[in-house]
């Protein structure tokens, strides 16, 4: 399915009763909608929600942002903003436009990754949509917190194979890195996956312009305590993208946030966790 917001469209898939209360799932940097796992979202859902998971802009299914300047990462990140197609600020509206297209109202949000950053954006720009805020992974855009080891930064900063066969290669590298190593996995799985994912939409130019966003993003740590809505942080102990210090930054900002770290906990969602989390999310909502 798909919604017509901001002026893009954004592709969609729901799990759950019509008239029961929404949970956006909003997904991380580079992954598509497929990142949050179908099984994931109907427990969610058996639990008395209407699920929705979308691709952001640029990736996936969604509208792709062609014909604004390369982005200059390095420029960018030196707070160069001139070659930035968008904003995280424009991702959140993105997301806004989507909880009024499913409506009624408000939703309770959730963000993991890149996602988290964007869920917060959201109830800071637009509190109305947000009845409450999960945070998973995350951070608050002060660069002293959230780091990611210099291995795994460099991991990730490697070209996309064109190849399928070198694609799903590399992305098992990465996901070596990223995984939780306190819980078990199957790497059949995560490779049939990543093949899919590929099949689906490989769009490195998107990426691009998504980590030009990243990068681009400010400190919203003042902002952060504006925030209202019931909030809860969620974060890895093992997290090697995203240091637990920045879940823990954020868990500060926010008024009344409760913050859960993960003990074997990466920056991944395993089958392992989800209790955890989806517990989380509706206790946070309720």
């Amino acid at each position: 399915m798909r919604a017509r917001v901001n002026g893009i469209e954004l592709e969609y898939e729901l799990f759950g009763a019509g008239e029961a209360p929404l949970v956006v799932l909003i997904s991380g940097f580079s992954q598509q909608m497929t990142g949050w796992d179908p099984m994931f979202c109907e427990r969610l859902a058996r639990r008395g929600f209407r699920v929705v998971r979308f691709d952001n802009r640029d990736v996936g299914l969604s509208s792709k942002i062609e014909g604004g300047p390369r982005p200059r990462l390095a420029a960018v990140a030196g707070g160069d903003l001139s070659t930035l197609s968008y904003a995280l600020t424009d991702m959140a509206d993105d997301t806004a436009g989507l909880i009024e297209a499913l409506g009624p109202g408000a939703a309770h949000v959730v963000g993991v990754s890149m996602g988290g950053m964007i869920a917060q954006t959201l109830a800071i720009r637009h509190p109305e949509r947000v009845k409450s805020l999960v945070s998973i992974m995350s951070t608050t855009g002060d660069r002293s917190v959230g780091y990611g080891q210099p291995e795994t930064l460099k991991l990730m900063s490697e070209r996309s194979p064109t190849d399928r066969e070198e694609n799903i290669e590399q992305g098992i590298r990465v996901w070596h890195k990223l995984r939780s190593p306190g819980f078990s996995h199957d790497e059949a799985l995560v490779r049939t996956r990543i093949g899919r994912n590929f099949d689906r939409s490989f769009y490195p130019e998107g990426v691009a312009r998504q980590l030009a966003a990243l990068l681009g993003q400010p400190d919203r740590t003042a902002a952060l305590a504006q925030v209202r809505a019931p909030t809860t942080v969620i974060h890895g102990a093992e997290d090697s993208l995203i240091h637990v210090s920045g879940g823990e930054a954020t868990a500060r900002a926010i008024p009344g946030a409760k913050l859960i770290v993960v003990p074997g906990m990466g920056h991944d969602l395993p089958a392992g966790v989800w209790g955890t989390v989806i517990d989380a999310i509706v206790e946070n909502a309720k």
